[in-house]
């Protein structure tokens, strides 16, 4: 394993960070000129030491949990922070295949001969050094490092404390594949100090980093973006929503709900609000949905007319409208129509996913337009929402912003391009 520096041994964090910034960046400038089977060696070259690494790993990780729970955190956040061999497995088989996928690099975008016989092409090249926050799930770090690499970026990774000591395990088997195939490990930086102004530090150096993108809660975005002077791509809450049409298959109703809400409850794709048009609850769909999620174990805060389905159901308040829970915990509401359904998702959503169940394409067509938010769903659960659901390996996340990349984003999406013109001779008059 590549050796690391412990957090005990920093003592000037404004320092320790601008030395980070700067191997990064220094190792960016290398690894532009790396040919693109040697950086699909090291893709393959780090899974193999995230498998061979699997007791190590599940040792450090069997630290955090620990912490975890003499912390107080909740089931949900520590299944986010588990890493068992089932993930193990995951977590190498994702890169392999980011390691199979096409190569972004050189990619050329568009091309045409202008009339004066200039050859000009719009070409994929990397970003640079991209700077990654994120919290709990130690996977993200071989996620985030593996489409870094691939996209050829260099990145400093800043996970949650409750993560350090797998997020450090997962640096080290990538860093040590970045060296089994030869190039440079400092394209791979962890940061391995808690303290918070690291990540005040990083986001002034404009001058190294090209890129931040924050993954997590709405505090850790509000800090990101008050203190960046570097442009931001933010991955904000999971506030989802599944509006249950009065058009629709009542069993594919009660399956999507309940799939989209107890599957998997402490990720950001999973539901959070349920909205039920007033036709499905008084025709008794309604509470076929609320006595379903009832049976799963699910708490359900709903307005006046839910709270009357089941009197299990708690009276929801205006804050639970905006609530992302990461828990069995959804909120339900009663609206009059598809557009009280767009509206009050475009108020209290976060522009992640939100899903319709209907069996009217009209109606369909209809909530994909009014409905603003980067990944629209149409009878299917908000699940799916997911890179490797997508068919892109893993993601470094999914942005809920408009600029450079919405949805979940790939290799393709941690590049810019720039203009590339042939000439033979030609001046401009």
């Amino acid at each position: 394993m590549s050796s690391t520096i412990t957090e005990n041994q920093i003592t000037d964090t404004q320092a320790y960070c601008q030395q980070l910034a700067d191997k990064a960046y220094a190792a960016s400038r290398s690894l532009s000129g790396v040919a693109s089977q040697q950086r699909i060696d090291a893709l393959n070259a780090i899974a193999t030491r995230i498998e061979a690494s699997a007791e190590f790993l599940k040792s450090e990780n069997a630290k955090d949990l620990a912490a975890g729970e003499a912390n107080g955190l909740s089931s949900a956040m520590l299944d986010r922070l588990k890493i068992d061999d089932t993930r193990i497995a995951s977590i190498a088989g994702s890169v392999r295949e980011i390691a199979s996928q096409t190569d972004p690099l050189g990619q050329i975008i568009e091309g045409r001969v202008l009339p004066n016989g200039l050859k000009l092409s719009k070409v994929r090249v990397p970003l640079g050094v991209v700077l990654i926050i994120f919290e709990s799930r130690p996977n993200v770090t071989s996620d985030a490092a593996v489409l870094c690499i691939k996209s050829g970026n260099a990145t400093i990774l800043r996970g949650g404390k409750e993560a350090i000591h797998s997020n450090n395990a997962l640096a080290q088997c990538v860093r040590g594949g970045l060296e089994d195939a030869g190039i440079n490990p400092d394209v791979v930086q962890l940061v391995q100090t808690t303290d918070r102004a690291a990540v005040g530090a990083l986001l002034k150096m404009d001058n190294r980093i090209d890129l931040a993108i924050p993954r997590g809660g709405k505090s850790l975005i509000k800090a990101v973006v008050e203190q960046a002077h570097i442009p931001v791509i933010k991955h904000y809450t999971g506030n989802c929503h599944v509006y249950v049409d009065n058009v629709c298959d009542e069993q594919m109703a009660i399956d999507i709900c309940i799939n989209a809400k107890t599957q998997r409850t402490g990720v950001c794709n999973a539901t959070e609000t349920i909205l039920l048009h007033k036709d499905v609850v008084a025709s008794g769909l309604g509470k076929k949905i609320c006595d379903a999620l009832i049976a799963k174990g699910v708490e359900i805060r709903g307005d006046a007319s839910i709270a009357k389905l089941n009197d299990k159901i708690k009276a929801a308040t205006p804050q639970d409208w905006d609530e992302e829970y990461l828990d069995m915990i959804v909120a339900m509401k009663t609206v009059d129509s598809l557009a009280d359904a767009a509206t009050h998702i475009n108020d209290h959503g976060s522009r992640h996913t939100d899903a319709i169940v209907t069996n009217d394409v009209n109606h369909a067509d209809q909530f994909v337009q009014s409905v603003d938010t980067a990944n629209t769903f149409v009878n299917c659960s908000t699940r799916f929402s997911d890179g490797g659901e997508y068919g892109l390996g893993a993601e470094i996340g999914i942005s809920t912003d408009k600029l450079h990349a919405r949805g979940p984003m790939g290799a393709a999406d941690l590049t810019t391009y720039k203009w590339v013109i042939y000439g033979n001779g030609q001046v401009r008059g």
